[in-house]
């Protein structure tokens, strides 16, 4: 008797290579290959970290989209981008998936040269409606039948900018298809249940036929368009009993929805009927679970939005043992303590309350939290409205969010001297999320503005004193520090003033001067170290203030050292070192050799911050060749 062989399961996944090779599928296999994605995408993110409950909601959506729709002669554009793991797994990068937000690995967000897929590069919110409707009118003008999707979550539909890419969608009236992923929307199951049911009878492709034939019909006489008037009446009335169909409706948007975003069969059958039917803008309502087909992320959507290597079975994140914490931390903290005895201080947050450290801050005082959605612009006026009534705000948000705000930075807050504070967390490169999250522009885009100061702590602890003194400066006031731990150093008991524009003497020296700002302070002191073993004394400033700075501590040492390196975590251009040279031609300060460091002008990749430190030369063994090589020119 021979052998029973073990029956061998082949992955389907592992013959998906483009879109072309799931458009023959079978529902069920749909629906096989879908669970399979989630794993692949849970298993590589908790290797490398990423967003991860974003992903695993929109897994049935994109096959569906790339079943149904002509990718890549079809556009799919996606707001944010965060969410595209399971679109670059069928795409052709599934071999390289392992490599996500890896240093030369694939990128964490849609980039055009990884795939002809990725038809718009994006990281920041609320882009993708008026990307998709200047793709569609260009395809318009050359005739081109093709379509545009994009794809947009409903915090991003927060944003003016989507409403405003709605608003001229609206107008054209060409046709552009947006998908609204709504994962947040409450309905209990049998009214879910029960709109998806209406809306695909009111959307299908025998009533819109029906429908469309009874409008060209009654359009002849005065008692049709009565009767037309009418029906348009009850239908609106009737699907906006169960659905948000009228807000979209509009904009002249045909509404779609809402449909259950983890039936492959429903998406299947409303994107081929918007496919072969649909004329003029459409707006097709999805509804999704964050986290689906994980249960911690399930349960915990904030959590796993955006996060590092975890253990699959806990849940749990993998932590290193005796960390310091973050600056993100210790700025929640402070501004919690602050807020115990100064009543007048308000938090807002732009859609990231967690991220930005003001959870604490929420729980001790909700009703001066206010979390105001994906809305910068508006964060900064609003905040100036307050401060216009006595408060003092306090506006959390990532350096690279912040850049969306400027005019209001300018004009609400700094052309009236209110005073508000900025707290620009993620100052500098954050690591794996790359060139659309990278905080290296503030202190160029900041530095020019009249009446705002700009502070950066060398450390944990003078970030709690620095927030301290921006609250109590009468006018605007920038705090920058950056992502991930701090030094480890003592934390402050009671919170001080700093003088405006004092800088600090770190340490001693005659024959260059180092001049760090921020988190480029310790390494610059630990290059100073290593400097004083090959026989070079070098002096150290911590500026603690790009503006104003310090003038005469930094040009009393330029001129004993009659050397000078910058160093910082921003852009070359308009920043720190700029501010330093402009300030040395201010006071004729001729003669003296300099060097900048900081990032040059090119957008910084993905990878590790250690790694991208060491690629601009602002990590302490390239600090140590730029002052040697200072050292050796010529008198």
């Amino acid at each position: 008797m021979s052998k029973i062989q073990p029956v061998v399961l082949s992955s389907l996944l592992d013959n998906i290579d483009s879109p072309e090779d799931i458009r023959n599928l079978s529902l069920t296999e749909l629906e096989t290959l879908a669970g399979e994605i989630r794993d692949t995408i849970v298993q590589t993110v908790s290797r490398t970290g990423g967003h991860l409950a974003p992903s695993l909601g929109v897994v049935e959506l994109t096959l569906a989209l790339h079943s149904i729709f002509d990718t890549p002669n079809d556009k799919l554009i996606w707001d944010v981008g965060h969410q595209a793991y399971a679109h670059k797994i069928i795409t052709g990068r599934r071999e390289q998936f392992a490599t996500l937000r890896q240093y030369k690995g694939l990128s964490g967000f849609p980039k055009f040269k990884e795939s002809k897929y990725d038809a718009f590069e994006t990281g920041h919110s609320s882009t993708s409606i008026s990307a998709a409707l200047g793709i569609t009118l260009a395809k318009h003008l050359k005739d081109d039948d093709n379509r545009a999707i994009a794809v947009i979550g409903d915090g991003s539909m927060t944003a003016g900018m989507a409403f405003e890419g709605l608003n001229q969608a609206g107008h054209l009236d060409k046709n552009l298809i947006v998908v609204l992923n709504d994962n947040e929307m409450s309905i209990s199951p049998n009214v879910g249940a029960v709109s998806s049911f209406l809306s695909r009878k009111l959307s299908g492709k025998t009533m819109r036929r029906v429908k469309n034939h009874l409008v060209e019909k009654l359009h002849v006489s005065d008692v049709g368009e009565n009767i037309l008037h009418i029906l348009r009446k009850s239908e609106e009335s009737f699907k906006s009993f169960f659905t948000p169909g009228m807000l979209y409706e509009a904009f002249n948007f045909d509404y779609i929805g809402p449909i259950d975003g983890h039936s492959l069969e429903d998406l299947l059958e409303s994107f081929e009927t918007v496919r072969d039917n649909a004329q003029g803008p459409v707006l097709i309502h999805v509804l999704t679970k964050k986290g689906k087909g994980y249960k911690p992320a399930e349960q915990n959507p904030d959590i796993f939005h955006g996060l590092g290597p975890f253990d699959i079975v806990s849940g749990k994140p993998h932590k290193t043992k005796g960390v310091p914490p973050s600056y993100t931390e210790v700025f929640g903290n402070t501004m919690a303590k602050m807020a115990e005895k100064d009543d007048r201080i308000v938090a807002i947050s732009a859609a990231m309350v967690s991220g930005t450290g003001l959870k604490k801050f929420a729980e001790e005082f909700p009703d001066r939290l206010f979390d105001v959605g994906i809305s910068e612009q508006h964060a900064v006026t609003f905040a100036a409205g307050l401060a216009t009534e006595g408060m003092r705000p306090v506006v959390a948000v990532y350096s690279t969010f912040f850049q969306r705000a400027l005019d209001q930075i300018i004009h609400d807050i700094c052309l009236p001297n209110l005073p508000v504070t900025l707290a620009i967390d993620r100052g500098g490169v954050v690591g794996d999320d790359g060139p659309s999250h990278h905080g290296v522009f503030d202190l160029s885009y900041l530095r020019f503005i009249p009446n705002l100061i700009i502070m950066a702590p060398k450390d944990e602890e003078e970030l709690q004193h620095m927030l301290f003194t921006a609250i109590h400066h009468n006018g605007p006031a920038a705090v920058r520090y950056p992502r991930g731990s701090g030094c480890g150093v003592a934390l402050a008991c009671q919170f001080k003033k700093l003088e405006i524009g004092r800088g600090e003497l770190m340490l001693e020296g005659e024959d260059v001067l180092l001049l760090p700002i921020g988190n480029r302070v310790y390494p610059a002191l630990e290059a100073a170290g290593g400097l004083k073993k090959v026989g070079i004394n070098a002096a150290v400033i911590n500026p603690r203030f790009i503006k104003p700075l310090d003038a005469d501590l930094i040009c009393s040492w330029a001129k004993k050292c009659g050397r000078v390196v910058t160093i910082e975590d921003n852009a070359r251009q308009g920043g720190f070192g700029s501010a330093i040279l402009e300030l040395f031609s201010r006071r004729k300060q001729y003669g003296l050799k300099t060097c900048t460091l900081g990032h040059p002008d090119t957008f910084v990749e993905h990878g590790t911050q250690r790694t991208l430190w060491k690629n601009s030369h602002i990590d302490p063994p390239s600090i140590i060749r730029a002052a040697i090589k200072l050292m050796r020119e010529e008198e």
